[in-house]
């Protein structure tokens, strides 16, 4: 049975188009909120799309071999929501019903894990975009590994919904020039050309050649396809299908169309359309039923569970053909799909963490890094690494690294992505690589342009997705670069994102942890590594352990002739500045204070200890003092008011680094004088 449906007349296709509308509206105007514009516009082209292109499983959304679909501009997320009830997805009317309410599974936009058949939480202009060029790139590259002639278990397509909006956002020209140049041809963007945003006319403020922009790309655009005209979808969908090249079809719609007074307005954009104005849209409709009532011949007409099911049971038998011939790849695909460890995974890091620790070396963490991915890469064929055209200097390739490109004959496999300077692009396509299954992305930068990446940071802890973010040169340490590009409010800045884990480890043993942590994670991970070498550091084989806890006892109270020093403080320290700590110890215990080196790779992850690690790690009532090269507000939450903290609170300079941590005080004297001063407030 084809996974798609037979093309309907016009009436059944308009009834269709029609149903979604009013879901919309309704749903709308049960919140007294929502965005029903976009909805009423795009009716006719999701029906083209859903109803006779989009191969999908209502009965199991998390099917391998699917078509992904995102809804870019996420504000019209009851179309969205329409679509998934009337198909068949578990999303009863009665959480259309709860549309944006506490708890319901219809929010405000579309969440990846809170709605069956989401593929990724958007609403952040252009993200959605650039998480499908994800998805495609990881499409493309898991069927260059893993089909064979006559076996073709990876054959998907990923569909994007887009708006003016996502068009008008930076980040789309960043996912979009990358997917043209890596001939992303299983891409289709399906662009809602309605020349309004929320405050009115885009014209005023939007006037580029969309299509020639797109055309510049290497994109092949199908231009001026009217969007209310399911037919005329549809042929624009069948020519995207053999192009060598991902397309963009230009789909002109009048927003709120049906809605009387409304329609080709900004008022429909993000507002309900008000008791009256409902009516008049029923009667243009001529929809003479109740709110959310659809006729039993339209959802019929929806209905994709009897095709997604059998198209899924064939891809079966061709999986379980293929896994006759090919038992090892099978095995393997299965595994990454799932997102699971390999088998010998425990090995792997207990070599890694031994190796590290063997090797003694004083070297840069990014140089750490570079060691870790190296070892890990030989376990995790799934690692697909990165960078925003810094590899020389994130250190995020590898022997081993094959370069992900095109030619003429289109995409070319490979396990590392040349970026190029796209820091949000990059990291908006890394989650869409996670969220698709099969790879685990890492992407490298310069940790001050994490701010250039922000938004797509918090939607990756947002949505969970296995990412990892690597960035380098993270402090005043860089040197000669200067402020513009030397990290200071940054690392404080990351832990601030609730479900972003943030390591910034102080030599190479904390950095394979900190590797190792990032990849059993659930959840994305920042690694701030550093530029230039730091010091080894002697451990015994439980402290090795307790890395891994984010925070630990790293050197405890000194003694003189067994007796232990009459004042006591805590030394909290992370990165480059672990080394201040352990320098500082033998000069505070000759003024006659006891101190204890505690080195917190990962505040985040600390925080998430039990009470009672917490508490041996930090004894309550004893004075703190946190250093780091970096703001000082972020620590007084660790060492109180009354503790110390010993950081930088304006931008650098441009030095040496040497010479810049002498100017700025972020040295060892520095640290004694405020552990002494805080040990003597309570001597």
């Amino acid at each position: 049975m084809s996974a798609v449906a037979q093309p309907l007349d016009a009436p059944a296709t308009r009834s269709m188009a029609d149903a979604l509308r009013m879901l919309a509206i309704d749903a709308v105007e049960a919140a007294k909120s929502g965005h029903p514009g976009m909805p009423l516009g795009m009716a006719e082209i999701a029906v083209a799309l859903w109803d006779r292109h989009l191969k999908h499983n209502p009965r199991n959304p998390g099917w391998p071999d699917r078509d992904r679909f995102v809804l870019s501009n996420g504000h019209g997320s009851m179309l969205l929501y329409g679509l998934l009830h009337l198909t068949g997805y578990d999303l009863p009317i009665d959480e259309l019903k709860r549309f944006r309410q506490l708890h319901s599974k219809t929010p405000g936009h579309p969440e990846v894990g809170v709605t069956p058949g989401v593929e990724t939480t958007t609403g952040p202009l252009g993200q959605g975009l650039a998480n499908g060029v994800g998805m495609a790139l990881a499409e493309a590259l898991l069927a260059r590994e893993f089909n064979r002639p006559g076996h073709r278990i990876v054959d998907h397509r990923t569909y994007v919904f887009a708006g003016d909006g996502c068009l008008m956002e930076g980040i789309s020209h960043e996912a979009a020039s990358l997917a043209g140049t890596l001939k992303l041809d299983k891409l289709t963007v399906l662009y809602d050309d309605n020349g309004i945003s929320i405050d009115g006319h885009v014209a005023r403020w939007f006037a580029d050649d969309t299509p020639a922009r797109f055309a510049a790309y290497g994109w092949h655009v199908v231009r001026e396809v009217d969007g209310h005209d399911v037919d005329a979808v549809d042929r624009a969908l069948h020519a995207a299908r053999a192009t060598g090249r991902p397309t963009l079809i230009c789909c002109r719609t009048v927003i709120g169309q049906g809605a009387p007074s409304k329609a080709g307005t900004h008022d429909v954009h993000g507002a309900p359309l008000g008791a009256d104005e409902v009516e008049r849209t029923r009667r243009a409709l001529g929809w003479p039923h109740p709110p959310f009532e659809i006729p039993d011949g339209i959802r019929a007409n929806f209905d994709a569970s009897e095709r997604g099911v059998a198209a899924e049971a064939e891809w079966r038998e061709r999986f379980d053909a293929y896994r006759k011939h090919y038992p090892m790849e099978a095995a393997e695909f299965e595994r990454r799909v799932q997102g699971s460890l390999p088998g010998l995974w425990h090995d792997t890091v207990r070599a890694l963490l031994r190796d590290a620790d063997c090797a003694a070396e004083s070297i840069a963490t990014r140089k750490a890094s570079q060691k870790a991915i190296a070892a890990l890469a030989r376990s995790l064929p799934e690692l697909l690494g990165g960078s925003a055209d810094l590899t020389g200097s994130n250190l995020t390739d590898w022997p081993g690294a094959v370069d992900v490109h095109s030619d003429e004959n289109g995409l070319r496999g490979g396990n590392y992505v040349h970026y190029g300077v796209r820091e949000f692009g990059m990291s908006a396509v890394m989650n869409g690589i996670a969220l698709h299954r099969g790879y685990l992305p890492f992407g490298g930068t310069f940790l001050t342009f994490s701010d250039y990446a922000r938004n797509a940071l918090r939607m990756a802890a947002l949505m969970k997705t296995r990412s990892i973010f690597v960035f380098t040169h993270d402090s005043i340490g860089l040197g000669e670069d200067g402020p513009t590009h030397q990290a200071v409010e940054h690392a404080a800045s990351l832990r601030l994102i609730p479900g972003l884990d943030v390591w910034r480890p102080c030599d190479t043993v904390e950095t394979a942890q900190a590797w190792v942590s990032a990849v059993e994670r659930e959840g994305p991970s920042c690694l701030l590594l550093s530029r230039q070498n730091l010091r080894f550091v002697a451990r015994t084989a439980e402290q090795i352990a307790a890395i891994a806890r984010g925070g630990y006892v790293l050197r405890d109270w000194p003694e003189e002739e067994g007796q232990v020093q009459a004042a006591r403080v805590v030394l909290i320290a992370t990165g480059s500045e672990v080394s201040l700590a352990l320098d500082s110890i033998a000069p505070l215990a000759a003024v006659g204070v006891a101190a204890r080196v505690v080195s917190m790779p990962s505040t985040t992850t600390f925080d998430r200890q039990p009470r009672a690690w917490r508490d041996a790690v930090l004894p309550p009532g004893v004075p703190r003092v946190a250093i780091e090269a970096g703001v000082r507000a972020f620590w007084r939450q660790y060492v109180g008011l009354d503790g110390g903290v010993v950081g930088i609170d304006t931008f650098g300079e441009s030095a040496p680094a040497a010479a810049l941590f002498e100017h700025f005080r972020l040295n060892a004297q520095a640290v004694i004088d405020e552990a002494t001063r805080v040990a003597d407030r309570v001597r």
